[in-house]
């Protein structure tokens, strides 16, 4: 009898501690993941620290300083003159002249990069022979320096070079393209080429990504190849669409190292950028007409890029539900 009233005794006392460990469970549970959020916040901020301050350092604050440059008639007397600057670059005709070039070559460049890049990924899709030389042709340009492009592109299109020479048996004359009203077209065929490749990457890695089932039921139910196209697969691109063209757009803004190895400060008027006229005046120590320039450039690319992606997210919505 003793032994078993011991045990029952033993067991009530265990189910007792078992039920205030039980109701004490929540409070501490509560404390600890309280205590393992607030390490977490710590650490994570620890880790993020540096890149705040680089960010902060580099690119916060020279915009701060440039927002200001913008806004006074020089930075050593620094009148504030609040939007005059702005209003007598809008006026200037060098600037006129480098917007509008720059605004030609990106409406041009920028659509043909990301449409020309997606059809030459559905193609190296698709089986081809000789599909590895085909690949390795443009993703050369992202293992060759700047410089060695230009230097090809200066063989191709000198007056003595290449493409002279074979128009020159055909009984054209020879052209100096770089000073001639096909500089821009030139150009962009230079930004073609060093662009196509990185783009195709993108797009061959989208398309791999597409769900093989939704593809083998559109086969199932007889849907022809551009049906299968303008239907699943450009939905499913979207968001590369949107990213290869922001990034294409990017790098037209900075076509200028390329134009500037070709043509030096002051190229024929075709292929004078914006970039160049901001770079002239750097180096006139014109630093208000130059953060003047810049801030609206700025302006610009925040307007396309969030006009991007607002078609982005309408055409994409469903997709990503």
């Amino acid at each position: 009898m003793n032994r078993k009233f011991g045990k029952t005794g033993k067991t009530g006392k265990t189910t007792e501690l078992k039920k205030l460990n039980k109701a004490e469970t929540p409070e501490k549970m509560r404390i600890k993941t309280t205590r393992r959020t607030r390490k977490l916040k710590v650490s994570s901020g620890a880790f993020i620290a540096p890149s705040l301050l680089g960010v902060l350092l580099f690119f916060i604050l020279p915009f701060i300083v440039i927002i200001w440059y913008s806004m006074v008639d020089n930075p050593i007397s620094a009148n504030f003159v609040f939007l005059d600057n702005f209003k007598s670059i809008v006026a200037n005709p060098a600037f006129q002249r480098a917007v509008r070039n720059t605004f030609m070559f990106s409406v041009v460049s920028v659509p043909l990069a990301v449409v020309l890049s997606l059809i030459l990924a559905i193609v190296l899709e698709s089986k081809i022979p000789f599909k590895s030389q085909f690949r390795t042709f443009f993703l050369s340009p992202l293992m060759v320096p700047v410089a060695s492009i230009v230097l090809i592109w200066q063989v191709l299109f000198h007056y003595n070079g290449a493409v002279n020479e074979i128009l020159g048996r055909f009984g054209t004359d020879k052209i100096d393209w770089m000073k001639s009203e096909y500089a821009l077209a030139v150009v962009a065929i230079l930004f073609l080429w060093k662009n196509l490749g990185y783009n195709m990457i993108l797009f061959m890695a989208a398309l791999a990504s597409i769900p093989k089932d939704i593809l083998e039921v559109a086969t199932l139910e007889s849907a022809t190849p551009f049906q299968t196209f303008f239907h699943i697969k450009i939905r499913y691109l979207s968001s590369t669409l949107l990213f290869v063209t922001i990034m294409s757009l990017i790098s037209s803004f900075k076509i200028f190292r390329e134009v500037y190895l070709l043509t030096g400060d002051y190229p024929t008027d075709t292929v004078y950028m914006l970039q160049h006229f901001m770079n002239n005046k750097f180096r006139n120590l014109d630093y208000q007409t130059l953060s003047a320039a810049a801030i609206l450039m700025c302006l610009v690319i925040i307007v396309i890029i969030g006009v991007l992606f607002i078609v982005e997210d309408r055409f994409g919505k469903d997709v990503e539900g």
